[in-house]
């Protein structure tokens, strides 16, 4: 059976792909009767508040014609941003290089926060190398949600 955040995304993701833009992810988090549907957009030129206007109507309106959430929800769009969120292999491979942050489902090694560098992907596995001497492969399934850290230089 897929998740609601995959049913989510099968959904709305031709509608965003229709307004020029590429469904980056999308958060669905429950608060008691009340949910939050957070859609993630980008594009090679950016995204701009009309972006985001743009799929808020759009998606708003398909939601309301095929019910996926039961109930009262909030519909943000925006875009990932700098510490932007990562969803899939492909995201974890075009970003290699990065630092990330990811909290697993589960401990590994006693934690479920790990900070490292992304090295890439092998598999299903992300490779995450917390210092010059420890890899580690984590299987997507098993990462509960995962930020780029942004690095400002000076």
């Amino acid at each position: 059976m897929a998740s609601k955040r995959e049913l989510l995304e099968e959904l709305l993701a031709p509608v965003v792909a229709s307004l020029g833009c590429e469904l980056w992810g999308i958060d669905y988090q429950t608060h008691g009767r009340n949910a939050l549907l957070r859609i993630y957009i980008d594009s090679e030129n950016g995204i701009g508040v009309e972006d985001c206007e743009k799929v808020s109507r759009q998606a708003s309106a398909v939601l309301d014609v095929e019910d996926p959430i039961s109930g009262r929800y909030t519909l943000e769009v925006s875009s990932p941003g700098l510490d932007r969120p990562l969803y899939k292999l492909e995201q974890y491979e075009r970003f290699a290089g990065a630092q990330i942050e990811v909290r697993l489902r589960m401990p590994l090694d006693g934690q479920r926060k790990w900070r490292g560098l992304l090295a890439g992907v092998e598999g299903d596995e992300v490779v995450l190398r917390v210092d010059s001497e420890n890899e580690y492969l984590l299987p997507i399934d098993s990462i509960e949600k995962a930020n780029i850290i942004p690095q400002f230089t000076k």
